[in-house]
């Protein structure tokens, strides 16, 4: 690959006049930047990412610092990573992933190198290690989630507290005074996602205020998933049978495997049960589920609009959480209120 050495020979110059006009540290005369410029055009000289970004120069790339820890997660965060990327390329950006489970040591590396101009950090935990890290980095750093200590960094996600609220408030207003959760399994559990509690309080939060007992349960199996099924639906409840009271449920994960679990029991959502979830727009409408969409699309754009903000050099202060407003769409799987 051709070096600033040859683009100098090429153009007839000195090296020290390349690395001053790539640099901008030096006035050079037009005339004389103009055959430094063809010369690197005719060459295809691409600067070392590093080289630019210690002459004060921008790598054009944007770290996105994701742990993949299952494939289940992969398919979860490719809508982030295409929404990212669009945004990325409007603005002439690449995007580098970085997927290794590295914790605080990933960031130091991708911002050590110089490799970026700015990082998203995702899979955020509730405590997590690399906020620390982030709060001494000099380039922006922008966590998707919202940990526990928030003090002094950017982060912006969904308002899942606010969904948690929204879903169980839903079946309240239908009359139930018990909701089962389904929530997300003890290996999601594990992990410390930020969002799992967040949902949680929120939660039990409209529970307290309507009067609603709730009962938590994180199948972690199939085997699993059917005796909650079991517990939460009462054998025999529902069918429609005249005066029959339906269960109240809330889904935040394997969504296809409960509506088919519920199917096998001859019970449909909307008729003799009450099913509401947590899921995307796609989810909500294949499954004509009454939902809180988690609107990745909007987070990941609010997010790279921040992003770009503080590479600018005009964004906001790290003044507190940005969060996606909660919203809740109506349909057949839950009865007329």
């Amino acid at each position: 690959m051709p070096t600033s050495a040859d683009v100098a020979r090429e153009a007839g110059v000195s090296q020290s006049t390349v690395s001053y006009v790539m640099s901008g540290k030096r006035p050079i005369s037009e005339k004389t930047r103009q055959r430094v410029e063809d010369a690197i055009a005719r060459l295809t000289y691409e600067p070392h990412a590093g080289a630019r970004a210690l002459a004060g120069h921008r790598t054009s790339t944007v770290a996105v610092v994701m742990p993949l820890r299952q494939a289940s997660g992969a398919e979860r965060l490719m809508t982030f990573v295409e929404e990212i990327t669009l945004a990325a390329r409007v603005r002439d950006h690449d995007v580098l992933l970085v997927t290794a489970d590295e914790g605080p040591s990933g960031l130091r590396r991708v911002a050590g190198r110089s490799l970026c101009d700015a990082v998203v950090v995702m899979e955020v935990g509730s405590s997590d290690e690399r906020v620390r890290l982030a709060r001494s980095l000099e380039l922006p750093v922008v966590f998707v989630g919202i940990p526990d200590d928030r003090e002094g960094i950017h982060c912006l996600d969904f308002d899942f507290d606010g969904a948690g609220e929204l879903l169980v408030a839903e079946l309240a207003g239908l009359g139930h005074d018990t909701v089962d959760v389904l929530g997300w399994g003890a290996d999601v559990v594990a992990q410390d996602f930020n969002y799992v509690p967040r949902f949680a309080a929120g939660a039990r939060r409209a529970a307290a205020a309507h009067g609603v007992e709730l009962r938590w349960h994180q199948p972690d199996d199939e085997r699993d998933r059917q005796a909650v099924l079991d517990r939460a639906v009462g054998g025999d409840v529902g069918h429609g049978g005249a005066g029959a009271a339906a269960p109240g449920l809330v889904l935040t994960a394997a969504i296809p495997e409960t509506l088919r679990a519920l199917s096998e029991r001859g019970l449909r959502p909307g008729r003799d049960v009450d099913v509401v979830a947590l899921a995307t727009d796609a989810e909500g409408e294949a499954y004509g589920l009454t939902a809180v969409p988690t609107e990745p699309r909007d987070v990941s754009r609010r997010v790279m609009e921040r992003v770009f903000a503080l590479v600018d050099r005009h964004g906001p202060s790290a003044d507190g959480p940005e969060l996606v407003p909660a919203r809740i769409v109506r349909r057949g799987s839950t009865r007329p209120a």
